[in-house]
């Protein structure tokens, strides 16, 4: 009995939860398109680079129990197959650094490798990474491996390109203290984005977690079609 008043309001959450994804899902497919391409999942690296001479400026806002509940980020693409990547946390104070280097770019097969969550300033080690992609028009598979701290975990994700404008994406990472996701991307003009998405924890499902990230993106360099 004394687990019940918990399960419930868990329950209750992401009910609620799912509910606002499906009510968002609806007002955006009723939108006409912004020809904008989406990037990104919500928790795992994703194959895709950052396009050639593109900065990408992020606001994330998270659960802190995910991590830094408020970062900056900013993502730039330096050939069409390099990108840098630094996030600047403010509770506590850091800069996390990550890079991606692509072996395979072209399109359905992608294969890349990198290094995520690199904090100098905690004293954290890098996190290599080698992940594969299968991108069709509208289905993106992806899988791969992480090493994080002292042991290898896997990451799976799927995403689904309804038109230019949405998708809707799931992604997976094992280890306990890691989540299941679901959320979806909007391209709300050619440039910004956002993207909201409800975490359950890989060690309790009924902890529920939520996170949202804006992102704006300058053409500096390159094609700028």
């Amino acid at each position: 009995m004394s687990n019940a008043l918990p399960k419930r309001t868990a329950t209750k959450k992401l009910k609620n939860g799912m509910k606002i994804i499906v009510m968002m899902i609806t007002i955006l497919s009723s939108a006409p398109s912004s020809f904008a391409t989406t990037k990104g999942l919500s928790q795992i690296v994703t194959p895709d680079l950052q396009g050639e001479g593109d900065l990408s400026l992020s606001l994330q806002i998270q659960d802190k129990r995910i991590a830094n509940p408020y970062e900056l980020q900013a993502e730039l693409g330096l050939t069409k197959w390099a990108e840098v990547a630094v996030f600047r946390g403010f509770q506590p104070d850091d800069w996390i650094f990550g890079t991606e280097i692509g072996l395979l770019t072209k399109e359905p097969f992608l294969l890349s490798v990198g290094f995520v969550n690199w904090s100098p300033h905690l004293d954290v080690d890098p996190q290599p990474y080698i992940e594969a992609g299968y991108y069709t028009e509208h289905h993106k598979f992806i899988a791969g491996a992480i090493h994080a701290g002292y042991k290898n975990e896997a990451i799976l994700g799927y995403a689904y390109d309804f038109n230019e404008r949405w998708r809707v994406q799931f992604d997976w990472q094992s280890g306990s203290e890691n989540s299941s996701t679901i959320g979806f991307t909007c391209n709300v003009t050619r440039d910004f984005q956002f993207n909201p998405a409800i975490y359950f924890s890989n060690d309790d499902l009924s902890r529920v977690m939520g996170y949202i990230v804006f992102t704006y993106t300058f053409h500096l360099w390159g094609d700028k079609k």
